[in-house]
């Protein structure tokens, strides 16, 4: 399989380059993806369905589980209630995309990997009338964010100036189509990325708000912030839906280089740092560190009943996505979960 590259940034507006990103995803997606998921799913459980249908007289036979009572006791006659099963999916995203994610030391910006992770998720589930909407978080308020020195590794495009009458967080709804999917898209890969860190926990917690119908809940994110600030929002978003949280990682956030002394921004908060990275004792809590920190990440959305995948953004993102896609296909069929 051959590895599935992001096309570099090119001179230009930011929707000419967000142009050529997603043809290139999209063709990408498209060859690899196409027909995973295809008759994969009836309805989202089990059986003849799970949406409330009409009532009607009981006949022998029917399933006594499915009495309706309270037209039973009105009418004095009983009652079963039918249900009819989904056959239309709808899937939401919670999007985060915070200063931290505009980051990348290997072949991609961490930035490119949610947007490529979105063009998948939508291909994935965009057919036969089913609907796919998304909540983005861009960061919030004025931070100075030192746009000099940093990384000596890191790629960085220049940033306009945070406006802070704009909103943190945009609402792009639910609509069926792949046209709309595609438009979908695109709104996502022309937002700017402001100063900040997006409040994760607050940016799920939209996706139970308003109430909706049993669907598919992914969230995009890096995951950065504390998990006690987010963990109880997925468990939340898990009791009605099927969650899966995609993290995107950069390996230097999991491991410092020997290259000497650093001065490192935090494009979150604009706080300056120097380390001294010859310290094998310092490289070595570090890593450590970011061990402990990815280890509660992950702890903390196996307990709220969420699939996991991590995209890293020195590995072959689509032939990860693939491989997730088809362990859980095989999952399904061998009646196991995640």
């Amino acid at each position: 399989m051959t590895t599935a590259e992001i096309p570099p940034p090119a001179a230009g507006t930011g929707a000419a380059r967000a142009e050529a990103v997603l043809s290139r995803l999209q063709l990408l997606v498209t060859r690899k993806l196409d027909g995973l998921l295809q008759g994969d799913y009836a309805g989202l459980l089990p059986g003849p369905g799970s949406e409330a249908g009409e009532s009607r007289e009981y006949r022998p036979g029917d399933d006594v589980r499915r009495m309706d009572w309270p037209v039973t006791a009105r009418t004095t006659q009983p009652h079963v209630r039918r249900t009819v099963a989904d056959r239309e999916l709808e899937t939401w995203m919670a999007i985060d995309l915070s200063a931290s994610l505009d980051f990348g030391t290997a072949r991609y910006l961490k930035r490119d990997l949610v947007l490529a992770a979105a063009t998948a998720m939508a291909h994935l589930t965009v057919r036969g009338g089913n609907r796919i909407g998304a909540v983005v978080g861009t960061g919030a308020g004025r931070v100075p964010v030192e746009t000099g020195g940093g990384f000596p590794w890191r790629r960085r495009r220049p940033r306009p100036a945070a406006v802070p009458e704009a909103p943190s967080v945009v609402r792009l709804p639910a609509r069926p189509g792949r046209k709309e999917a595609q438009g979908l898209l695109r709104a996502i890969a022309r937002t700017e990325i402001r100063p900040g860190r997006t409040d994760l926990g607050e940016l799920i917690d939209m996706l139970n708000r308003p109430p909706r119908r049993r669907g598919v809940a992914v969230v995009i994110s890096d995951f950065l912030a504390p998990a006690e600030s987010w963990a109880r929002p997925v468990r939340k978003l898990g009791v009605r839906h099927d969650v899966l949280a995609i993290e995107v990682v950069d390996p230097r956030e999991l491991e410092l280089p020997d290259v000497g002394v650093l001065t490192l921004a935090d494009p979150e908060t604009g706080a300056l740092h120097e380390v001294q990275t010859a310290d094998a004792a310092l490289r070595a809590r570090y890593a450590e560190a970011a061990g402990q920190q990815r280890g509660e990440i992950a702890r903390a959305l196996r307990a709220a009943g969420a699939a996991h995948l991590r995209l890293r953004t020195d590995t072959d993102w689509l032939l990860d996505i693939v491989r997730f896609v088809a362990a859980q296909r095989h999952a399904r069929t061998r009646g196991t979960t995640r």
